[in-house]
């Protein structure tokens, strides 16, 4: 039986109703028109699912914080229908076994597509290439290679990583931090690190290596995806590389959209993320980037940590924050309201862009006749306050705790199938 989105606004355009059945979009109808089992979205924006380039699902390995299951529970009431699974697991995700577990617990929970990635090197440690071939070539069918949470350090490990997914229409993921300038690094280096006793995190750290990358890529005619950009100085690199025709695209977390290094002045570890936080500066050129379309796509670098990792002093607590469940509201104060990105803007940068990048084939890119019916829909006007034990996370560790953020999810159709409904999962 068809299922009909009633006088739902796709992009935030005129009401129509949305026809879906068999997995697809069959017919976009004038308001009211449509036949089936409705399902009323009055003055509700429909938005393709949200595509995540950089989710951290833990699995296998670090269950207590986040699994397969859970994480795609947290993504598909964030809107996303997609999202890459990175590859710092236990063991580490450089097999096409592993990636292939982890695919199947994907499909088991069939809330939305889990992507692996793949490890660049073999348990991340940096020294040989892990088996990239095998990973793109098995069931789970990887495109995107990553040693995210560790930079790909070595220049000519780089350069033959970069040769060799080429074979295959692959994707080089990188987490750019030179080791050597960031060893034992606290926060973002500037006058308040000095002022809180932190040992400080350089700009140039992250600047010097995608400088380095964008030239090995251009070199060798490659694509290279930069993760999580988080300085004004990296923007620059990434815009002149650009200009100059090399095949790069970068994601910004929203995260880094939005916070600012003095939050780490409370010393709450829920503050303490790889990049780090950095300086208003740096998050105004952020959000001119992403707007302009130097930076390409928005990712979670949803990082869920247990408690026990995060409650502690600052120098022992893990690095990294929750993100699937907040992603939108925060695109939203942060690019929409201002009116830095139209609904159909966002999309792209959530949605359209991220699948193009990591080679998401099943991702309806449209809200079409013949699209797959992978489709979010929100409240605009509704305002939510963050609450971390509502999250469907394992882990409690976001940032907006107790924080009101515009927008909320109120349906996401995987495939044609609703995962979640009214806000709660389906």
């Amino acid at each position: 039986m068809s299922l009909v989105l009633r006088g739902v606004r796709p992009y935030g355009e005129e009401a129509v109703d949305l026809v879906v059945a068999d997995g697809l979009i069959v017919e976009v109808a004038p308001a009211g028109t449509g036949d089936g089992r409705v399902l009323d979205a009055d003055g509700l924006v429909a938005l393709p699912g949200f595509v995540d380039l950089h989710t951290h699902l833990r699995e296998p390995g670090r269950e207590d914080a986040e699994t397969v299951l859970s994480g795609s529970q947290a993504a598909a009431l964030g809107g996303f229908t997609s999202v890459h699974a990175m590859a710092n697991t236990d063991p580490v995700a450089d097999t096409a076994g592993v990636v292939e577990q982890v695919w199947r617990l994907g499909q088991a929970a069939g809330l939305v597509d889990v992507r692996p990635v793949g490890a660049v090197t073999v348990g991340l440690g940096g020294e040989r290439m892990a088996e990239l071939g095998a990973m793109a070539d098995c069931a789970a069918a990887v495109r995107v290679f990553s040693d995210d949470g560790k930079c790909v350090h070595d220049a000519v490990l780089m350069r033959r990583a970069l040769e060799y997914v080429k074979a295959f229409d692959g994707v080089v993921a990188q987490h750019a931090q030179e080791p050597r300038l960031t060893e034992g690094a606290q926060m973002n280096e500037g006058a308040l690190s000095g002022r809180l006793g932190l040992a400080g995190w350089p700009a140039v750290a992250e600047e010097a290596i995608i400088a380095r990358d964008v030239l090995l890529a251009q070199h060798v005619g490659s694509r290279l995806q930069v993760g999580h950009v988080s300085t004004a100085g990296s923007v620059e690199v990434i815009r002149w590389a650009k200009g100059r025709g090399v095949d790069v695209t970068a994601e910004v977390t929203p995260h880094h959209l939005l916070l600012t290094e003095d939050l780490v002045a409370s010393y709450d570890p829920v503050y303490k993320v790889n990049p780090p936080l950095r300086t208003a500066e740096d998050v105004a050129a952020l959000r001119a980037a992403l707007a302009d379309g130097t930076i390409d796509a928005i990712a979670t670098d949803h990082a869920p940590h247990p408690h026990e990792d995060k409650d502690c002093e600052w120098g022992a607590a893990a690095m990294g924050m929750l993100g699937l469940q907040t992603a939108l509201g925060v695109a939203i104060e942060t690019m929409v309201e201002p009116g830095l990105l139209s609904w159909r803007q966002l999309a792209d940068r959530m949605s359209v862009t991220p699948a193009r990048i990591g080679r998401v084939s099943t991702q309806g890119h449209d809200l079409v006749v013949g699209a797959v019916a992978n489709i979010t829909v929100i409240d605009p006007s509704a305002r939510t306050v963050v609450e971390p034990t509502a999250l469907a996370s394992r882990s409690r560790n976001t940032p907006y705790a107790g924080r009101t953020l515009p927008g909320r999810v109120l349906h996401t159709l995987y495939a044609g199938t609703p995962t979640v409904l009214d806000g709660a999962l389906a």
